[in-house]
């Protein structure tokens, strides 16, 4: 018997192989590789392969029979690692999906402000627009509005279509707010004569300007039946988030959809993507006209965590007295039930 490299030669399969296997599966092998290593070390058992006691070290080799040998090293992988990442915004990162022309999309807690210049972190942010997105997206697909939504995976991911996103930011504006108001002079808050659209060019180095839909012609950014396309379909979106933010007494100011294109052979549809959040809508309080968005981020007004809670809990996303704690401080509410007195038997 040769105990060169913890590996000794077939012929002693007995109750030592099974505990020295056990024990070998149990710590050395990573759950990404699990299935392959217990077929061979099944494989191994059979032909009469013992595996010695082993030491801290990198890797396993094992001799699998005298015809041929089989050998692999375990590595150590991050649960990130799993899945190639696709893209990183300022609000998401992209990640290959589990299947061919899917991603996940992983909503993160930074804040960004006015081309990226404005920097911080809003606690929990990705965890409550990853959920109103998810609302938001399904009603519209329960009206007729084609988008990139296939399922929420978890508090922060979601499964979505891979899609050839259209270079262009759609702004639909009931009322006078933001740069609307700084570059025409109209007074925050004046509702406008009919809704408007306005088209900017998705480029954070010329900081995302404003074109017009002779320029996005021009130069074959969208085809004229897309733009067709895209606007009746924001128009769509508008009127019935109007309706849904009313319900609730929010009032819907302005917001920006982003659309892309799905591929069928030579012929593709445009449908809705990105995201549907206070991130990207302005929503006032219908009463006390109280900001609900990022503009507190924007603003500096603070309240931005419970902003966005208020949001979700009127359109029935949040139980009425949840907490931040409980919401997104995990280890706090923990805490909080561990520390709860106990019912009597």
């Amino acid at each position: 018997m040769h105990s060169a490299g913890g590996v000794a030669t077939a012929g002693h399969a007995n109750k030592d192989a099974k505990i020295t296997i056990a024990a070998l599966v149990c710590t050395l092998v990573p759950l990404e590789v699990g299935v392959v290593a217990l077929l061979a070390l099944a494989i191994a058992f059979r032909a009469g392969v013992r595996i010695w006691p082993f030491g801290p070290r990198p890797g396993i080799e094992a001799i699998a029979s005298s015809a041929g040998a089989l050998a692999f090293q375990p590595t150590k992988v991050s649960p990130m690692s799993r899945r190639r990442q696709i893209y990183e915004g300022k609000a998401k990162i992209l990640y290959e999906g589990p299947e061919p022309g899917t991603l996940i999309q992983y909503f993160k807690d930074d804040a960004t402000a006015f081309n990226a210049q404005k920097k911080g972190t809003i606690n929990g942010k990705g965890v409550i627009n990853n959920r109103i997105s998810e609302h938001v997206f399904t009603r519209l697909a329960h009206i007729g509005i084609p988008t990139h939504f296939i399922r929420r995976l978890n508090m922060r991911e979601q499964l979505i279509r891979q899609v050839e996103i259209i270079p262009l930011e759609v702004i639909v504006r009931n009322v006078a707010a933001g740069s609307l108001s700084k570059r025409l002079g109209f007074e925050e808050g004046e509702p406008l004569p009919h809704t408007l659209l306005e088209y900017s060019y998705k480029d954070d180095a010329l900081g995302d300007p404003f074109v017009s839909e002779e320029e996005i012609a021009c130069f074959g950014w969208a085809s004229n039946e897309e733009m067709q396309d895209i606007s009746a379909m924001a128009i769509r979106i508008n009127d019935f988030m109007c309706g849904m933010f009313a319900a609730v007494d929010i009032r819907l100011i302005d917001f920006k959809v982003e659309f892309g294109r799905i591929w069928d052979g030579d012929y593709s549809r445009v449908i809705l993507a990105d995201e549907i959040s206070p991130d990207g809508c302005r929503l006032w309080d219908m009463t006390t006209g109280e900001k609900l968005d990022k503009d507190r981020f924007r603003r500096d007004l603070g309240g931005e965590e419970e902003a966005y809670q208020e949001v979700a809990r009127r359109l029935g996303l949040l139980q009425e007295d949840a907490s931040p704690g409980q919401v997104f401080d995990l280890s706090a509410h923990r805490t909080k039930l561990r520390s709860s007195p106990k019912p009597k038997k």
